[in-house]
């Protein structure tokens, strides 16, 4: 099964990492920037975690152990989702924001979104964020949007060659084209 392909990673993950979720399992990358406030850890079954690629739940593990040394916890806020939450958070964007188009910067469709396919996560608090920001590259954690700032991908040239500059929003993004 597909979340058991990838369940050894998220324990791992976890062991490291605080992970919230809300009563919906995720919280969208539009909705609130991630903050303070975790719910609590949650359970290895936790597909928001149990779902996310095996690398990017490593990546995370070893930044997160980096970051705790310095004294910052990070916390994923939104990991994978199910296509049919994705596709709920894409129809209430498209209704706030007026239009499929200015959703889109801020929810991906559902077949086009990298949360989706396990390879994205939204972290905080702001204090994570900043250090992420600072130190992500070293472990191929790249922030991708310039509005999502709490948003994660996975990016293995990093290390060597550092992250690549944001897309502005997800409409610039090719990938999501």
């Amino acid at each position: 099964m597909y979340a058991d392909s990838r369940r050894s990673g998220a324990l791992t993950l976890l062991l490291a990492l605080v992970v919230t979720a809300c009563a919906g399992g995720v919280v969208a990358a539009g909705d609130t920037p991630p903050g303070p406030g975790g719910t609590g850890v949650a359970e290895v079954e936790d597909p928001a975690v149990a779902n996310l690629d095996p690398a990017l739940a490593e990546a995370l593990r070893l930044a997160s152990q980096a970051a705790a040394a310095d004294g910052v916890t990070i916390q994923v806020t939104s990991g994978w989702r199910s296509p049919e939450h994705q596709e709920r958070l894409f129809r209430e964007a498209v209704a706030t924001y007026g239009s499929e188009q200015e959703a889109s910067r801020w929810v991906a469709p559902r077949d086009r979104s990298a949360h989706v396919s396990g390879d994205a996560v939204d972290l905080g608090p702001t204090a994570a964020v900043e250090w992420l920001s600072r130190h992500g590259a070293r472990f191929g954690l790249c922030q991708v949007y310039g509005n999502e700032p709490w948003h994660f991908e996975l990016r293995p040239e990093a290390p060597r060659e550092g992250c690549p500059a944001p897309y502005a929003d997800p409409r610039y993004d090719p990938r999501l084209q």
